[in-house]
């Protein structure tokens, strides 16, 4: 069996494949149709759809039926057929021909005498069991081509149901809801997930929607209301699946619902209604919990400050492997928060959290290069890093790459190359990147001056409660860039960001 495309074997023929195979052989039947000469070189896959053909190539004793042999005439029907499918079905669950005996006529006294192939290890039992009725040597003992469609479409929906299953298990814990201002880089994960797996996000929410017992299925739900995938952002929605799926025991949904509350998404604000469930989160040993507890204790939310408290939550998050706590512990080490200032060590926990593929952990560490921090300079490997992240979809890696171009930090100075990305940053929402948008139109740099659109933008990003965005729109009205002076409207804006702690 051959597909045409390539020429390659058929190791990766799948369920659906197999599937495939038999409702073509149903189809002859049901025409009363019989294939006389089935076996592997005479199927073929074209664009991943198996095609039977009959080129009158000799086919190996193997797949004859043991009454083709007998001295008596015997009248072949479409229980031959049957019987040459159950060699191709274990010829597809073995990836190789059937029989090495070299000796045709030495095959044929074995097969005479009931020779049949033996399983593969770790082939499914009950596929075993098919093939094996299907080269039963009596024909009226072996199934109908209907029965053999129905067994392998049962097998089809089991081993579909098993894959979605693990993926979705595996897709609810990539969102981590560690800041606000992330959704687009979540939502790209998972769809980079789903397209390494072939598989669309309207078909994985088709069979979550299906498949509500399993309360994954519902936080996953949950994730594509909160990110808008297969469905419009709703955090409402999306608030009120991750409670049924807490009030079904699942931690990963009680989790979300502390973000929730963090930030305000779907429901009100309420940091001691978040401090709470980070800290039943914890008890259970979750280690995104624990380290989101140690944010509140960090940040004196639902609760006081307690610098040392967080040093440890981080410190056992770490433990646990989550590459937050990685991250979070080495910005203890750098700015002594519940610790000694450590620049070193610092830069060996931004190290290990990059090496697990955390994008934050690969710009701190970019940083770290780019400043001497526990390491000596090298620009050049600060911009790689800062690359690496910004092409995994981070936005503070996109704007820190964009600082790269524009200040020649590891890479020759490009300003367009610089406005390009800040640009890209600001369409996924950043304030930092629609900031920095701002200034090129104001300063002309990587495009033509255009005070009015600087405006704008730092109005936008004031708009969003961005301290930096409420200065910048100061200084616009304090000297008419963009818009008319108006000296009271600076200085309130200008106390505004004072009061926000600019």
């Amino acid at each position: 069996m051959e597909y045409t495309d390539s020429k390659e074997n058929y190791n990766s023929l799948t369920w659906n494949r197999k599937f495939d195979l038999a409702s073509q052989l149903s189809c002859l039947n049901e025409k009363e149709t019989m294939h006389r000469n089935l076996h592997s070189k005479n199927g073929l896959v074209h664009q991943n759809t198996i095609k039977l053909t009959d080129f009158g190539l000799e086919r190996k004793v193997a797949y004859d039926d043991p009454k083709k042999f007998n001295l008596k005439i015997c009248t072949l029907n479409e229980k031959n057929d049957i019987y040459n499918t159950g060699v191709l079905l274990w010829e597809i669950s073995s990836d190789r021909p059937p029989s090495k005996w070299k000796s045709t006529s030495n095959l044929i006294a074995q097969i005479q005498k009931g020779f049949v192939e033996s399983p593969i290890p770790d082939t499914p039992t009950v596929y075993v069991d098919l093939f094996t009725k299907c080269w039963n040597k009596e024909p009226d003992n072996r199934p109908s081509i209907y029965q053999v469609v129905t067994k392998l479409k049962d097998l089809k929906n089991k081993q579909i149901n098993n894959n979605f299953r693990v993926m979705v298990d595996e897709i609810v814990n990539l969102s981590s809801k560690i800041e606000d201002n992330v959704d687009e880089e979540e939502k790209q994960n998972i769809l980079n997930y789903l397209n390494n797996h072939n598989v669309t996000s309207q078909e994985i929410y088709n069979w979550s929607l299906d498949n509500q017992n399993h309360s994954n299925s519902i936080v996953l739900l949950g994730d594509f209301n909160y990110l808008g995938i297969a469905i419009s952002v709703n955090k409402n929605k999306a608030f009120e699946l991750y409670q049924n799926a807490t009030n079904l025991g699942n931690i990963i949904a009680h989790y979300n619902l502390g973000c929730c509350y963090k930030y305000g998404n779907g429901v009100d604000k309420d940091h001691n209604k978040a401090f709470n469930i980070f800290k039943k989160s914890a008890e259970k040993v979750y280690s995104k919990g624990i380290n989101y507890l140690g944010y509140c204790y960090k940040y004196g939310l639902g609760t006081n400050v307690n610098k040392k408290k967080a040093f440890e939550l981080y410190q056992k998050a770490a433990n646990l492997g989550n590459t937050f706590g990685l991250v979070n512990l080495a910005n203890c080490y750098f700015n002594g928060i519940g610790t000694n200032a450590d620049d070193e060590m610092a830069f060996k926990l931004h190290q290990k959290a990059a090496n697990l593929g955390n994008t934050y952990g690969m710009i701190n560490l970019g940083s770290c290069y780019k400043t001497g921090i526990g390491i000596n300079v090298d620009k050049n490997k600060a911009f790689e890093l800062f690359q690496k992240a910004a092409n995994l979809g981070n936005i503070n890696g996109i704007i820190n790459l964009g600082n790269c171009y524009r200040h020649g930090i590891g890479i020759n100075a490009d300003e367009e190359k610089a406005f390009e990305l800040y640009q890209k940053a600001a369409d996924l929402g950043n304030t930092f990147g629609i900031i920095n948008l701002g200034v090129c139109y104001q300063n002309g740099i990587g495009t033509s001056i255009d005070t009015q659109k600087a405006f704008e933008l730092y109005q936008k990003a004031a708009n969003l409660d961005d301290v930096d965005g409420i200065n910048y729109l100061g200084y616009c009205y304090r000297h008419g860039v963009g818009t008319d002076v108006d000296k009271q409207k600076a200085f309130e804006l200008h106390q505004k960001a004072v009061n926000l702690g600019n």
